[in-house]
C-alpha cells in the first residue's frame, strides 16, 4: 500500500504498540544513518503515544538547527516513513521532530488559530489558513474544536488547507 493509499484508507486498524515500537526503532536507525552520512550529531529519542511512534532528534548544536525547518522535517519524515515501509511492508504514521521544531510549529499554528478566531469574532464568516501537512491540519482541527468553532479541509495535495468558521 502506498502512502497516499494508506492516507486515503481511514479504515485501517491501529497498529499494536509492538509495531509502533518497531517502527520507532527502524526510523531511529534510518535517521542515525543519515546523520552519520551528513556528519551531524544528535540524540534520538523514541516515544509511542496516540497510535503513533514519535522520533525526536535533539542536541547536535547549530548544525542540527539547519534541519529543524518545517519543510526539511516534513521531507525527513516522508523519507523515514518510506524507509520504514520498505522494511515492514506496511504504512507507518510515525512523526519525526528535529530540535523541537514540532513544538515550535504547534505554537505557531495556535497563533494562526488565535488570529483566525479574532477575525471571525470581528465579523468574518470564515478564515482560510495557509496550506499545511495532514499532521498540522489535525492539530489545528483539534484546537479549533476545543474552542467551539468549526473547521474543514479544502484543496488537494500540497494546497490542502483549513477553513475555520463559527460552530
Amino acid at each position: 500500500m502506498s502512502i497516499d493509499e494508506a492516507i486515503a484508507d481511514r479504515t485501517h486498524v491501529e497498529p499494536a504498540v509492538e509495531e509502533l515500537e518497531s517502527d520507532g526503532d527502524l526510523a531511529a536507525d534510518y535517521i542515525e544513518g543519515l546523520l552519520d552520512i551528513a556528519d551531524l550529531g544528535g540524540d534520538i529519542d523514541i516515544d509511542v503515544a496516540n497510535g503513533r511512534a514519535y522520533v525526536a532528534v535533539n542536541g547536535g548544536g547549530s548544525d542540527l538547527d539547519r534541519l529543524a525547518t518545517p519543510d526539511v522535517v516534513q521531507a525527513l519524515q516522508d523519507l523515514t516513513r518510506l524507509a520504514v515501509q520498505a522494511k515492514t511492508g506496511r504504512f507507518s504514521r510515525l512523526i519525526i521532530d528535529v530540535g523541537g521544531s514540532r513544538n515550535a510549529r504547534a505554537a505557531e499554528l495556535k497563533g494562526m488559530v488565535d488570529a483566525a478566531i479574532a477575525q471571525i469574532a470581528a465579523g468574518l464568516d470564515r478564515v482560510e489558513l495557509e496550506p499545511m501537512s495532514s499532521y498540522e491540519r489535525k492539530l489545528v482541527h483539534d484546537d479549533v474544536a476545543e474552542r467551539g468553532y468549526f473547521s474543514e479541509s479544502r484543496g488537494e495535495g500540497k494546497d490542502r488547507r483549513l477553513v475555520i468558521s463559527r460552530g
